[in-house]
This record gives C-alpha cells, structure tokens and sequence, in this order.
C-alpha cells in the first residue's frame, strides 16, 4: 500500500488531546486494509519521529434515522479504523502546524 493512501486524518478530540499529553498517544484515522507496520511506516516517515507502539480498533457503522417533511429517512454512517500510536520518549508530534 502507498503510504500516502494509509493516514487518512489525524483524531482531535478532548479524549485524543488527553492522551498526549499523558502518554505520548495519538489518534489517526486510518485505512481499513492498512496494517500495524504499514501505520508505523507512515508515521515516521511523515511526522519524523520514532514510533514504539501501535494499537488498531475498527469502529463499527451506525444506524442513523430522522425525521423529515417527507417522512423517515433512514441510513448508516461508515465504519472506519482507528490507530493509536505511541512515540517514544521526549518526542511530540504537532498536529496544529498546518490548521
């Protein structure tokens, strides 16, 4: 896989922002055929930092449905992986820099 098709966006919520300031994890959104040594290539080779650990989750779609003018519409939201990726010590990753 082309490690430019294997990140596809970092994850910026409170829990996410928590745990790297706790302990140096962060959160990316990642492709679902994309595996352990493929995420870790991507990072360092990306963000220019050493990667010791890297936990994957895949979260499951959701029934969505609401209520309009012309009755129930109903849907699913995709499923999608997540990758958590711990750095070794004393380096960081700024995932600000290009907002």
């Amino acid at each position: 896989m082309i490690l430019t098709d294997v990140l596809i966006k970092p994850i910026l919520t409170e829990k996410a922002n928590a745990q790297q300031d706790s302990l140096r994890r962060y959160a990316f959104k990642v492709n679902r055929k994309a595996n352990k040594l493929e995420i870790k290539t991507a990072v360092e080779t990306f963000y220019g930092v050493t990667v010791t650990d890297v936990n994957t989750s895949v979260v499951p779609g959701k029934n969505k449905s609401r209520q309009t003018k012309t009755g129930l519409v109903q849907g699913v939201k995709p499923s999608y992986k997540k990758a958590f990726v711990t750095v070794a010590e004393g380096e960081t990753i700024d995932l600000y820099a290009n907002i």
